[in-house]
């Protein structure tokens, strides 16, 4: 893969990534986990895995590498907080209702 094919990979990525540091402020926000879908953000991860996978695989670990691993590590933290509200949020239905 030449140099420029490797800038717009990168430049993929960086567009991908920009959305989570939003959508994390705002489950920091909102602290809940409604509205929101884990099926989603483990397939997302499962992509920038399948992505990096083939940075190894084709030996062409580069720079771009890095990009993978920011965003996995951004959906990997959305996923967590998901699952912190989402046990609170359970919890709180779970007040509602009594």
């Amino acid at each position: 893969m030449g140099p420029l094919a490797n800038i717009f990979e990168s430049c993929m990525l960086v567009a991908f990534g920009l959305a989570w540091p939003a959508n994390i402020l705002n489950s920091l926000r909102v602290k809940s986990s409604r509205g929101r879908s884990p099926v989603f953000l483990i397939i997302v991860n499962i992509g920038y895995v399948f992505g990096l996978s083939s940075k190894i695989v084709g030996d062409n670990v580069n720079y771009v590498a890095f990009f993978y691993i920011l965003n996995m590590a951004m959906v990997s933290f959305d996923t967590f907080l998901y699952c912190r509200y989402r046990a609170k949020d359970r919890l709180e239905d779970g007040r509602g209702k009594a």
